[in-house]
């Protein structure tokens, strides 16, 4: 039986202040992680440097490897891309602007693997006034939409069973439901609060429109393919080869 593993995937987009302090809280976590576990940033087309630093951070540390895009595509994409690469037993994800600890994924653990999410609850958020409120009108238009009864759905700090996390149907905002696309497989979520601060350096890449607009759009997009998502467990099989049948000399 092979022992279990965890990659962390990274999204990094223009986040050069941010990365030296973040690999510093990363090497902490893996110095205590009870299995091993591999780093694994994804450069959304940084225009800052961040790609070089990145580079550097992975030539003298084996626990980071790193894949880089051609141009931006946003964090759905680069949430996928990772996973697609992942060959760990679990996943993880964070962002790399240091508002979640890499420390807290110690609490997770103990909930794997009777649930296949555990996913993050932000105590006492250290957002400005209109990143709490766009995100509360978000959640709780997605919880009466849906009814999945996530708290905090787009929380940086999760881990997921590879396997779940292979199957999730991807689509342009699907970060936002991933706790609810583990569901949709049969999955069980765990939400546990975990620590949230205020941005350590550089910008939010988000504004009021595009935090309420995006997530209130992709809602409906979930819901239709949730619809018409195909979910089956077989009970039972019997599968024989074809016989090679081999001409007569």
């Amino acid at each position: 039986m092979k022992p279990e593993t965890l990659t962390i995937l990274v999204p990094v987009y223009n986040e050069t202040e941010c990365l030296p302090r973040f690999c510093e809280s990363m090497d902490a976590f893996l110095e205590q992680a009870p299995m091993p576990t591999q780093v694994l940033f994804i450069n959304d087309g940084s225009t800052d440097g961040s790609l070089q630093q990145i580079r550097e951070i992975c030539n003298r540390n084996p626990n980071y490897s790193y894949l880089s895009f051609d141009r931006n595509y946003g964090l759905s994409t680069a949430i996928k891309a990772g996973i697609d690469k992942a060959e760990s037993t679990y996943i993880g994800y964070i962002d790399s602007d240091l508002q979640t600890s890499p420390l807290d994924f110690l609490l997770y653990f103990e909930y794997l693997p009777a649930y296949q999410m555990v996913n993050g609850i932000r105590a006492k958020r250290k957002d400005t006034v209109i990143k709490k409120m766009s995100s509360k009108i978000a959640n709780n238009f997605r919880r009466l939409m849906i009814n999945d009864n996530i708290q905090d759905t787009c929380c940086p700090l999760k881990i997921m069973d590879a396997t779940y996390a292979k199957r999730v149907p991807f689509f342009d905002g699907m970060h936002r439901f991933l706790p609810a696309l583990i569901q949709l497989q049969g999955g069980k979520v765990k939400q546990l609060p975990v620590q949230h601060f205020e941005r350590y350096a550089g910008t939010a890449k988000y504004h009021l429109l595009n935090r309420l607009w995006g997530p209130l759009n992709d809602t409906f997009a979930f819901r239709w393919m949730r619809n018409r998502y195909i979910n089956y467990r077989i009970a039972e099989q019997e599968i024989h080869q074809p016989l090679i049948k081999h001409e007569q000399v």
